[in-house]
């Protein structure tokens, strides 16, 4: 696997962090995507799936914060063939960015990744899912703040669960940080995709990822 590439942070993204939280975030995709900021159904294209996926192909499931920056960070990893961000962990049906954002769905936000195990394992992902941002926040990535934007391993089957919770004690023990992991580590929910202008937000628009290291 091939080393992530750090990308620089725009004048723009820069002030778009500094002020922090959800609800600036969607006043700015909203102002950029008009049209699309209220387009719920088209967020079940891919029937709970997505397209064009591999044979071999397997799911993971992280939250590290802000969706659009960790999407970008496992978008840029060798053997991941496709990423979705969206809503999951929480009780609410069909839950809008406005919903999550107000807090009470219980959901974060959240990437489901899709990857070759032929060329990456699941292990490395959730080593890269750790290198990607701070695991010592409670609800809170940098300037964001709040439940949606919690540290959370959703895994998929029981090897899935055990490898996590290996590595994140393994993580714990070794002195890498500070403090305390609160990483959850809980079985997948119904993940609900995000509304179209969220996804590959950074590819689409030009603008800088707000992932925070």
């Amino acid at each position: 696997m091939h080393a992530f590439t750090h990308r620089a942070t725009l004048v723009a993204a820069a002030m778009l962090l500094a002020a922090g939280g959800c609800s600036d975030r969607q006043e700015s995709t909203a102002m950029a995507n008009p049209r699309e900021s209220n387009q719920r159904n088209e967020r079940r294209e891919a029937s709970g799936r997505l397209a064009g996926r591999p044979a071999n192909a397997q799911d993971a499931t992280f939250a590290a914060g802000c969706f659009w920056g960790v999407e970008d960070a496992f978008r840029a990893t060798e053997g991941v063939t496709a990423t979705e961000v969206g809503y999951t962990g929480g009780e609410a049906p069909e839950p809008t960015y406005e919903q999550v954002c107000a807090g009470g769905t219980g959901h974060a936000e959240a990437v489901r990744v899709e990857f070759d195990p032929a060329v990456i394992s699941y292990e490395q992902l959730v080593e890269r899912f750790f290198a990607i941002h701070d695991p010592t926040q409670l609800n809170r990535q940098g300037p964001d703040y709040g439940a949606q934007y919690r540290s959370a391993i959703f895994y998929h089957d029981d090897a899935q669960r055990t490898t996590a919770e290996a590595l994140r004690d393994r993580l714990g023990e070794s002195g890498r940080f500070k403090r305390a992991i609160v990483t959850q580590i809980a079985p997948a929910k119904e993940f609900y995709r995000a509304e179209e202008y969220h996804q590959q937000y950074r590819e689409k628009t030009g603008t800088a990822t707000c992932r925070v290291r």
